[in-house]
């Protein structure tokens, strides 16, 4: 059996890398070629292009990549052609891979979209295309399967693969130890992003904020989770002499230790969530990405605990509020109230309790075999 299977960018790899193993345990001759990064590569998977070279973050970021973007997507559609894989998995990452889609169409070949695109959020009309292309839509978040059952396309709700992957130490004063924290002293966890782009628009005001905050209470520690795609120098030379630990590889040890979190607005607010981490949710784009961005965008947050929830559950701290005094005071009020950050831990309990079971990524597999199966079945008669 041929799969093709699409992400570009870091969360869909770690999804597709899951997706992966669990196809090889039921289909151990499987052949999976396509666009992923590291952990679609542990798998076996060949790669066509790697994410840290597609994700791009921002409406005006993606026009001045749109050449190298077009490269890589004839490669895969030349790819399709000389291998015809039996299904495809598009996970996420939709500007590319909606495209793909129609291509595929087009080419006979089976879509199984995983991890829907934000029609919820804006582009609605979106969901024409997908009922059109899209054989079966396999949705992480509750309150999207309705939307597509609606819009008439077969669709399942198979929970979030993260609910599996997301562990906490079993001692965390020894994992704060391990790091180099004092396990007796407060611990404010610095997540401002995976990308470049993002730490460049989130990290200067964090960085102010914990200039602040270290003034006022020197036994406050500030561990900094550097993402894979990240470079430590980069990061060392924008925290500069600021009282930070820069910590790699370390993201949920961090976050489910932690007093409280200041945590970009992502997959890591999911992680944090699914940790019970009493968190502050930032976020920053370019002005014109984000004026544009607004105009089209129709949810009431911007944090996905909070969507989940329906109810505002952690902060938002968004662009223009994104300010070195405005997030030092949300963490300095999470600090100075125990019962606060509690009210918040049963709120992120109640998310975590609707991301789902585990076995997300075990039913994703299932639904992809079976429509590879289908595909067969019909090239056969």
């Amino acid at each position: 059996m041929r799969l093709l299977l699409s992400c570009g960018e870091p969360s869909g790899d770690l999804y597709a890398g899951e997706l992966v193993r669990e196809l090889r345990l039921r289909q151990p001759d499987l052949e999976v070629f396509g666009l992923g990064g590291d952990h679609m590569a542990s798998q076996g998977a060949e790669l066509l292009a790697h994410v840290k070279d597609l994700a791009v973050v921002g409406l005006l970021e993606v026009v001045a990549h749109l050449r190298s973007l077009r490269r890589v997507f004839d490669r895969v559609l030349s790819e399709v052609e000389r291998r015809r894989p039996d299904v495809a998995v598009l996970v996420d990452y939709p500007d590319f891979n909606l495209r793909l889609a129609r291509q595929l169409r087009r080419r006979n070949v089976r879509v199984v979209y995983y991890v829907s695109p934000q029609v919820w959020a804006w582009r609605r009309g979106r969901l024409d295309s997908i009922r059109k292309t899209v054989d079966h839509m396999l949705v992480i978040f509750p309150f999207e399967e309705a939307l597509y059952r609606e819009a008439d396309v077969p669709v399942t709700f198979v929970g979030h693969p993260l609910v599996d992957l997301v562990r906490a130490p079993a001692n965390p004063a020894a994992f704060l130890e391990s790091v180099g924290l004092d396990p007796k002293r407060p611990v404010v966890a610095l997540l401002p992003g995976s990308r470049p782009k993002e730490i460049g628009h989130n990290l200067p005001p964090v960085m102010g904020a914990v200039e602040r905050l270290a003034a006022e209470r020197p036994d406050l520690q500030f561990p900094l989770a550097l993402a894979p795609a990240l470079d430590p120098a980069a990061v060392a030379n924008a925290v500069g002499s600021l009282p930070v630990r820069v910590v790699a590889n370390r993201t949920q040890g961090l976050l489910a230790s932690c007093t409280v979190a200041v945590v970009a607005s992502g997959t890591a607010t999911v992680e944090a969530a699914l940790l019970g981490a009493p968190m502050v949710v930032v976020y920053r784009l370019a002005p014109l990405t984000y004026l544009l961005g607004r105009r089209l965008v129709k949810v009431p947050h911007f944090a996905m605990a909070n969507l989940i929830a329906g109810e505002r559950v952690v902060p938002e701290v968004i662009q223009r509020e994104l300010t070195p005094e405005r997030v030092a005071a949300e963490v300095r009020a999470l600090l100075d109230d125990p019962g606060r950050r509690q009210r918040m831990r049963a709120g992120l309990a109640e998310v975590k309790r609707r991301l789902g079971k585990p076995g997300a990524s075990a039913r994703a597999a299932e639904t992809v075999l079976d429509v590879a199966r289908q595909s067969k079945k019909a090239l056969d008669t």
